[in-house]
C-alpha cells in the first residue's frame, strides 16, 4: 500500500534559473532574499530533510546528516506560472508561452463575454494587482453591477465581483462562460474567479472563495496514469482546478495554508494508497504577489511546524515529496511571478538518506520519480525518475 504525499509550496523558488534574463527576472531568488532579511528563520524540519544542502541555495544552513534526498529542478517549459509548473511536474511539456495580454483583452473577447453572460458591461480590462483593482473599482462595481476584468503578466483572465452583487456560484458561471470563449489563440492558462466583500470600514478584501478554471492539460500525464491504474489521486487545494479535474479521483478545496495542511493530515486517515497532492497557495497569493516579506517568512515558519506534524504521522511505506512551481520573489520589482529553479525534497523510510540529486533539467523528474515509486512501469513523456538513486532497499 504505497502512498506519496506531495506538497507544492506555491512560488517558493530557489533563484538561479539559467534563462531568468529572458523572462526579465535576472537576480530573482525567493527563498534567498527572504532569508537575507530573516536570517534566523527556523526551518528545522525542512533543513532536516536537506533543504539547506541543496546546491546553490542561499541563506538556509545545511545539516551534517540530512535525512532525505535533495536537489533543485530547472523548468524546461516556456512559462513561470502555476499551471505550466504543475503540468511539467506531472510530465507535460509546454514549449511555447501561453497567450498574455499586457494591453488588455481584445474587444471581441469582451463583447462575447458581455453578450453571453448578460452582464451590463465590464470595468477596467488591463493589467493590475488584484487588491489594488478592487480598491479602485469596488464601489463602481457595486453601483453598476459590472464585473471587474483584469489580467497580469501571466496567462490569466480574472473576474472580480463583490459577493453581495454576484454570489460565488454566479461568478463561477461567468468564469465557465469565459472559459468557453477563450479558445484557439486566446486559450489562456486560467480563468480565475476573484470574489471579494466590502468590510464595515468601507475597504474591500478578497474572500477564500477563489476558483481557477484551467485549460485542459494533455491527457497523458502522471495523474491520468495513476487514475487509469486504479490508484487514488486525492487533490488538496487548487490542484483540481490546475488540472481541470483531469486525472483527479477525489478533491477538496481549502481556505489557506493552515487549512491545506489540516486537509492533508486528515487525508492520511482515509487515503491508504496512491497520491495525496497538495498545493499551498498563500505563499504566492497572500505574500508573494503582495510583496509581503514578513508574511512570507512567517508563512514558511508556520509550514515548517506543520511539516513536523506530518512527518511524525507518516507510515513505513509513505514517501513525502516537497517541490515548488515557480518563484514569486517578494523583494523583486513588480508583483508578478519570477522565473526560478525550485527544490526537490524527498523523505520517508523508503528513501536513502543524504542523497544529493544536484540539478535536474526538468520539473518532470519529480513526477516521474513518484510514478516509479507507485509502481507504474512506463516513464512519463517528460522527466527522469530518480528512484533508483534514492531507494533505501
Amino acid at each position: 500500500m504505497k502512498r506519496v504525499i506531495w506538497i507544492v509550496l506555491d512560488s517558493v523558488g530557489l533563484g538561479g534559473a539559467q534563462d531568468a534574463a529572458s523572462f526579465g527576472d535576472l537576480g530573482a531568488d525567493t527563498i534567498g532574499h527572504i532569508m537575507a532579511q530573516y536570517p534566523e528563520l527556523p526551518l528545522p524540519h525542512l533543513r532536516r530533510i536537506g533543504y539547506g544542502n541543496i546546491d546553490g541555495i542561499a541563506g538556509v544552513a545545511p545539516v551534517e546528516q540530512p535525512e532525505g534526498a535533495f536537489g533543485r529542478m530547472q523548468e524546461r517549459s516556456a512559462g513561470k506560472d502555476t499551471t505550466i509548473g504543475h503540468w511539467e511536474m506531472a510530465g507535460i511539456y509546454t514549449p511555447e508561452r501561453l497567450p498574455v495580454y499586457p494591453d488588455g483583452f481584445p474587444q471581441e473577447i469582451i463583447d462575447a463575454f458581455i453578450s453571453q453572460t448578460g452582464v451590463p458591461g465590464i470595468l477596467y480590462n488591463g493589467v493590475a494587482s488584484g487588491t489594488a483593482i478592487i480598491a479602485e473599482y469596488g464601489e463602481e462595481h457595486r453601483r453598476t453591477r459590472k464585473p471587474i476584468i483584469y489580467t497580469s503578466a501571466d496567462s490569466v483572465f480574472q473576474i472580480a465581483c463583490d459577493e453581495s452583487v454576484y454570489p460565488p456560484e454566479a461568478l463561477y458561471e461567468q468564469c465557465r462562460i469565459a472559459r468557453e470563449i477563450l479558445t484557439g489563440p486566446h486559450n489562456v492558462a486560467r480563468v480565475i474567479a476573484r470574489p471579494f466583500i466590502r468590510k464595515e470600514d468601507g475597504t474591500f478584501v478578497r474572500t477564500p472563495n477563489r476558483r481557477d478554471f484551467s485549460r485542459k492539460p494533455d491527457a497523458d500525464n502522471l495523474l491520468t496514469r495513476l487514475q487509469q491504474a486504479g490508484k487514488t489521486v486525492y487533490a488538496v487545494g487548487k490542484i483540481e482546478d490546475i488540472f481541470a479535474g483531469v486525472g483527479i479521483t477525489e478533491a477538496i478545496h481549502t481556505r489557506d495554508n493552515e487549512d491545506g495542511m489540516d486537509k492533508t493530515l486528515e487525508a492520511l486517515a482515509t487515503v491508504k494508497e496512491g497520491l495525496i497532492f497538495t498545493n499551498l497557495v498563500e505563499f504566492d497569493s497572500t505574500w508573494g504577489h503582495r510583496r509581503d516579506v514578513k508574511g512570507y517568512a512567517e508563512g514558511l515558519a508556520a509550514f515548517d511546524r506543520r511539516l513536523g506534524e506530518l512527518m511524525d504521522r507518516m507510515g513505513p511505506e509513505d514517501v513525502l515529496v516537497i517541490t515548488a512551481d515557480h518563484g514569486c520573489d517578494p523583494t523583486y520589482r513588480g508583483t508578478d511571478h519570477t522565473r526560478e529553479d525550485v527544490p526537490l525534497l524527498i523523505w520517508g523510510a523508503p528513501v536513502r538518506a543524504g542523497v544529493n540529486l544536484h540539478t535536474s533539467d526538468s520539473f518532470g523528474d519529480s513526477g516521474d520519480t513518484v510514478r516509479e515509486y507507485l509502481g507504474l512501469a512506463e516513464p512519463l513523456p517528460l522527466g527522469k525518475s530518480r528512484w533508483a538513486e534514492i531507494r533505501n532497499y
